[in-house]
């Protein structure tokens, strides 16, 4: 009886691995672009959708020269803590950014002719290597990611020998061309593993030719496959999230702003500043990173700056603040933070956000100074004939009186640059003494340096 229901037993154990081996799932992500803010989004969705439908194992098909190492940062902890065991093919290339992604992988296997490896920072617009502080990180990252595969045990000769499973001062060679690995790497050279290399360093646990030959190579048999396909949303919200477009952005809320208040009434530039606030905003609240308090820093600049201009005469405290404020709401929409708490931001993050608003707003003020010169009848070259009529008028009456004591009225805000209508004639003027509204009524006082000066009457 014992040895019948041993054998039953063994019968229902072997049923459940056949069942569950026939059930299990892989879920596919391919990433065959430049490591971005695209392909940040796609792995990260993928992982979630594979989390949601129960998958046994993830498989990450690559092939990348490389890309933003703050995004490769955020995509290698996402498989670091990723519940679910992702391995990766490498099919072809795994250079730069992409090492530090196939390197947080459980399992990382590869194609004949394959490379991983070369991941020294360069620049962007230049590809030359970046200074030794940026070097310094990614060496700390790349050691800390093969670091966090731990060690394996082995028996050699009888003694009990402890060995990284992905030997850090391997992956650190491929930063650093100083480190000096024996028999593996000379210093002076960056490290790049061919396929057969990264087997023979256990930087690789196997060779294969296409996914369902990898897959077999991770245990299963009997499997089904589920892949991520990225919607048209997905893809619109990467490139919104591109911190190149952020920076416009940034640009035409800038400028938005700026015409807005030299102008009457609520017009285009204001549109263009609204529509340019949502879509830098949107993407970043609907990723998590954006929070409540952020908007409002953001808003209470913007009102701090409309007092400044609006009530206050001149420019102090109040207008500082505002722009401190408005700059401060749009940095930290960039960094994933708990309110106040910035415990698990990195400094690249931090850089990167500093820099994208930094040069959103120059860019905006280098867009405010093109299109000073070129907004009105006539642009740029009204003002040269508006020049050249003053210089006519001083000429033929040295005393300048043509135009000092006469009345008109303000064709547009003056704060304290606008326009004034004086005997029929459009001319700009600059308010002697605080803000003049359009429509009101004013007087010429002085006529300097070629420029009109007016108060309200």
């Amino acid at each position: 009886m014992k040895k019948i229901i041993s054998v039953f037993s063994l019968l229902l154990v072997f049923c459940n691995l056949v069942a569950e081996d026939g059930n299990a799932l892989v879920y596919k992500i391919n990433i065959n672009s430049e490591i971005n803010t695209t392909s940040r989004l796609y792995l990260q969705k993928g992982l979630k959708e594979a989390k949601t439908m129960n998958a046994d194992a993830v498989l990450l098909h690559l092939n990348t020269y490389g890309g933003a190492v703050v995004d490769a940062d955020s995509m290698r902890s996402a498989i670091l803590y990723s519940p679910i065991p992702v391995s990766v093919f490498i099919d072809n290339n795994a250079a730069s950014a992409g090492a530090l992604i196939a390197i947080a992988c459980k399992n990382i296997y590869m194609r004949e002719g394959a490379n991983i490896g070369a991941a020294t920072v360069v620049s962007g617009q230049t590809g030359e290597a970046m200074p030794d502080k940026y070097q310094s990180y990614m060496r700390s990252i790349i050691r800390s990611t093969a670091e966090a595969h731990g060690k394996k045990t082995e028996i050699i000769d009888g003694d009990t020998i402890e060995k990284w499973i992905r030997d850090p001062q391997i992956a650190e060679a491929m930063v650093d061309e100083r480190i000096f690995v024996p028999n593996v790497i000379d210093s002076g050279k960056v490290l790049t593993l061919t396929a057969n290399e990264a087997v023979k360093l256990g930087f690789c646990e196997g060779i294969a030719e296409t996914e369902s030959e990898v897959i077999q190579k991770m245990g299963y048999t009997n499997y089904t496959t589920a892949e991520f396909r990225p919607s048209f949303a997905d893809t619109l919200k990467g490139f919104l999230m591109n911190p190149a477009f952020q920076a416009v952005l940034i640009m035409i809320i800038v400028a938005g702003i700026y015409f807005e208040l030299q102008t009457p009434g609520i017009g285009f530039p204001t549109l263009a500043a609204v529509i340019a606030a949502v879509l830098y905003f949107t993407p970043l609240y609907i990723d998590g990173l954006v929070q409540n308090w952020e908007i409002v820093i953001f808003i209470i600049g913007i009102g701090l700056l409309l007092v400044e201009i609006f009530v206050i005469p001149g420019f102090g405290i109040t207008g500082v603040s505002g722009i401190i404020c408005i700059a401060a709401g749009l940095i930290f929409a960039l960094l994933d933070n708990d309110l106040f708490t910035f415990r698990e931001v990195r400094t690249p993050n931090i850089s990167r956000s500093i820099l994208t608003v930094v040069s959103g707003m120059f860019l905006g003020f280098a867009l405010i100074l093109w299109l000073s010169s070129r907004i009105g009848e006539k642009g740029m070259f009204r003002k040269i004939a508006l020049t050249a009529d003053l210089e006519n008028a001083a000429s033929e009456d040295p005393a300048g009186h043509l135009l000092a004591g006469k009345t008109g009225r303000a064709a547009t805000v003056l704060r304290p640059a606008g326009k004034v209508v004086i005997d029929n004639e459009l001319y700009d003027a600059v308010s002697n003494f605080g803000y003049i509204e359009s429509g009101a009524e004013v007087r010429v006082v002085k006529f300097e340096n070629m420029q009109i000066y007016v108060e309200k009457i």
